[in-house]
Parts: C-alpha cells; structure tokens; sequence
C-alpha cells in the first residue's frame, strides 16, 4: 500500500499582494523524515513553510497533509491536524517567567501545567533550572528550547522549523539539531528551513534546493551537495 506524503505541494504559485515569491513549487515529504529546504535568502524558503502551516493560502496550486487538501485551512484548523510551527524569531513571550510561558501552552494542548512541565523538563533539563526566570533574559539557545517546547506540546505530526540556528553557538546548534533527529525517529515530520546548510544536511534525510522561487534540486543530502553549492555560491535571491 502506497503510504501519503506527509506534506506534499503540487504546482504551488504563492505571494504577497501582487509579489509572487513561489513559481511553481513542487515538494513532497515523506513521514517520519528530516526534509531540509536549503538556499539563499530570499529564495522562498521561509515562504513555503507559511503556506504549509497556513499562515499565506497559494493563488493557485495543490498543498496536502496526510493526503487531505488543505488549501485555505487556517493555521489554527491546521495546528489541529498535527501540523505545528516555530517561526523565526521563536515566538515566545519575554516578559514572563518560563513556568508562565509554559502555563500558556496548557490552554491549547488542553494539559494540565504539571504534565507539560513534566515533558518539557524531560527534554530540556535546563529550563527547568530556569522556571523562574524571564524568558526575555535567557540566552538565544535557551529562548529557542523554550519554543521548540510550545510545539512539542501540542504532540504534532509534522513540526515545521525556520532557522533554529539563528544567532545560537555551535554547541547549542548540535544539542538542538540532535534533538530534531531525535524527533524523527519518534516518528515526527519535520521540515526545516536553515542558511546553514552543512549543519542541516548532518541530519537530513533528504533536501530540497531552492531559489528565486523554485526547487531546482531534491534528494538524499549527498545527492544535493554540489547544487547547494552552487546556490550559495551564485548568491541567488
């Protein structure tokens, strides 16, 4: 029995207002895989992952989670059919304590905020050191665990991430990429998005290369090296 992607697009054209940004976007990701979309900024990478989660609907094309035609779902309908979000920038709320963010998240997962501190510390030990500290002054990897565990709250079935590495060390970067292979092999789809190629392709099961809009290559990371290069190295945008 043929299995459904877990996320497919099909022939997708996207944008803002009269801006198209994707041109014909064509993706499917396998259940239970890493999907890396690499390229230069700009190149509509950060775009598509807002079509998956709904945030922007196409102007044309097909985009499919599971099998079920999604187009025009709100990110909401979407959040409840397993698909979750962390944008860049990670989307907390600063000015509150951890234990406070973490209270908020129990509203949509519908758990108590003993069961959500319990899974949240067990990931990440060092939140719980900082229960009591505003998320604000924790530092950018702390802040960027602290997201990673609004989403896994939710128990999602495809986790669509945007530049987790953005402005973390390198140590906090592997502890984070380790934890999304970690992720996979529970059986979480993850799709991500990262300028950092090399640290993305570590962990990858397969890769997309994008730019100007368009995927111009796609395959399993060692398959995909050479036009990541290239990408990168022409500076498309």
């Amino acid at each position: 029995m043929k299995t459904e992607p877990a996320i497919e697009l099909v022939d997708v054209h996207a944008g803002y207002g009269r801006l198209e940004v994707l041109h014909g976007v064509n993706l499917a990701v396998p259940n239970g895989t890493v999907f890396a979309l690499l390229g230069p900024n700009g190149g509509g990478k950060s775009t598509t992952l807002q079509v998956v989660s709904g945030a922007i609907r196409p102007t044309s094309g097909c985009v499919h989670i599971a099998g079920s035609h999604v187009n025009g779902a709100s990110p909401d309908a979407l959040a409840r059919a397993g698909v979750t979000r962390i944008p860049e920038g990670r989307g907390i709320f600063p000015n509150l304590t951890v234990d406070d963010n973490l209270r908020i998240w129990t509203y949509a997962a519908g758990l108590s905020l003993r069961a959500v501190q319990k899974s949240t510390f067990a990931r990440f030990p060092r939140l719980a050191e900082r229960r009591q500290q505003r998320a604000g002054t924790m530092s950018g990897g702390e802040q960027q665990m602290l997201a990673m565990s609004r989403a896994l709250v939710a128990r999602p079935a495809v986790l669509l991430l945007d530049e987790i590495s953005m402005g973390l060390a390198p140590i906090i970067v592997s502890e984070l990429y380790a934890l999304v292979r970690q992720l996979a092999e529970e059986g979480i789809t993850i799709l991500l998005v990262e300028q950092f190629a090399t640290t993305a392709l570590r962990v990858a099961d397969f890769a997309a290369v994008m730019t100007q809009g368009r995927i111009i290559a796609v395959g399993e990371p060692q398959d995909v090296e050479s036009q990541v290069s290239e990408a990168y190295l022409g500076g498309a945008a």
